[in-house]
């Protein structure tokens, strides 16, 4: 009798240790095919946003070639000078070593190529309150590190704008306030906030510059963009 309850406890111990056994396996088949799966979704992710980036690096060489092109035809007095709405601008930050061509609107295709004007405000360099923006991962990184005094030029139509930081401020998306008109010429940066927030921020930072200084563009042009993507 007490060799039968031995052996029935044996196989009780030896079933236990079979089903500890199985989940092991389980568990780890699981772990495994979670791991392959967020290996493969991070491949997926960087190739995705290499290609975003290579895309933007690519139409920004572009427009910095009709960029050349255009500041060529204006210091040979071309017959045919490009029009004030068919130029191009180009701002320049060096205290961020930013120098980039804007495009025309700011939704999401525009901003995949650039920092965008924003439609219905004046251009850099006229009175009111022009506005530009773009993303807080590509070119408008940096923008955070700008502090009062420091300079922004705007090219464009041959002339050289420049404007000087007044401020900062963090706003809601909704805040339309810092959109609002002005009699002289200013210029507002934006882009999202935090900076290194992970997912859609949810707030906006705000960098505040009024002109200071206009005058004729007599420098040629970097025909390489040069944009500091990382901290």
């Amino acid at each position: 009798m007490e060799s039968m309850n031995q052996k029935g406890a044996g196989n009780s111990q030896l079933h236990v240790e079979w089903h500890k056994l199985l989940r092991r396996t389980r568990e780890g088949a699981i772990k495994q095919r979670v791991s392959g799966a967020l290996i493969v979704l991070g491949a997926v992710l960087l190739g995705y946003v290499g290609s975003e980036y290579a895309a933007m690096y690519r139409e920004q060489q572009a427009l910095h070639r009709q960029w050349l092109e255009q500041q060529s035809s204006s210091l040979a007095g071309a017959l045919c000078p490009v029009s004030r709405h068919d130029g191009l601008t180009r701002v320049s930050i060096p205290k961020i070593d930013l120098d980039v061509i804007v495009v025309e609107g700011t939704n999401h295709k525009a901003l995949r190529l650039g920092p965008g004007h924003l439609k219905g405000t004046p251009s850099p360099g006229e009175a009111g309150n022009s506005v530009i923006s773009a993303h807080r991962d590509t070119f408008f990184r940096h923008i955070y590190e700008l502090k009062d005094g420091d300079q922004i030029q705007v090219r464009r139509d041959g002339h050289t704008y420049t404007f000087q930081v007044t401020g900062k401020k963090i706003v809601m998306p909704n805040d339309v306030s810092v959109l609002k008109k002005t009699s002289d010429a200013r210029l507002t940066l934006i882009t999202c906030y935090p900076i290194y927030y992970i997912g859609p921020a949810p707030k906006r930072l705000v960098v505040f510059s009024k002109l200071i200084n206009t005058s004729k563009a007599s420098e040629r042009a970097q025909t390489t963009p040069r944009t500091r993507h990382h901290s």
